[in-house]
């Protein structure tokens, strides 16, 4: 079987985008179909997917951590020690995947959980000295693979396309109120 929407070859995305078309329009589904509109997201789905992937693959494998235990240790390291229900707002987590990977995080030594001082209800989870150490060395090898994912669009192109990225954000944002 041929790949199509998985495949990274933009000739075989362009004609798998198309093949879709063409069976939206054979079924007559695409007469309020906006195909530019579907070919942006999926696009920008494969490309986070595929992201995500590749840097769980090259660079989070060999610290054994998942791309959402990674991503909880950033948030904590940038922002510091902050409530549970923050932290899965700002990490992009379920509260019930936040517990699991801060749970396997604090058996390795890189979190801490204790309960807020004034209620007994709320949790802070903060890094450990060794979770701050980990992030300090990562973080580096983390954003040399995400200069190799951008490497062919060159400074500007780059600088642009996370400007049109933080607009479809603020779209969604919109969208969502």
């Amino acid at each position: 079987m041929r790949r199509a929407l998985s495949s990274s070859d933009g000739t075989q995305l362009v004609q798998a985008e198309r093949d879709v078309q063409a069976r939206l329009e054979q079924v007559g589904v695409d007469a309020a179909v906006d195909f530019r509109s579907m070919a942006v997201v999926a696009n920008v789905f494969r490309v986070a997917t595929a992201a995500k992937h590749h840097l769980e693959r090259t660079v989070l494998a060999r610290e054994g951590l998942s791309f959402s235990a990674f991503t909880v240790l950033w948030v904590l390291w940038v922002w510091g020690e902050m409530e549970a229900q923050h932290l899965a707002v700002e990490a992009d987590v379920a509260k019930g995947t936040l517990t699991g990977v801060v749970t396997t995080l604090e058996r390795r030594g890189l979190v801490t959980r204790r309960r807020h001082g004034s209620d007994g209800r709320r949790v802070l989870v903060g890094c450990t000295p060794a979770g701050e150490a980990l992030m300090a060395e990562l973080f580096a090898r983390f954003n040399e693979g995400e200069q190799r994912i951008v490497a062919g669009l060159g400074a500007e192109r780059s600088d642009e396309l996370a400007d049109l990225l933080r607009s479809v954000l603020r779209s969604m944002e919109e969208v969502d109120a």
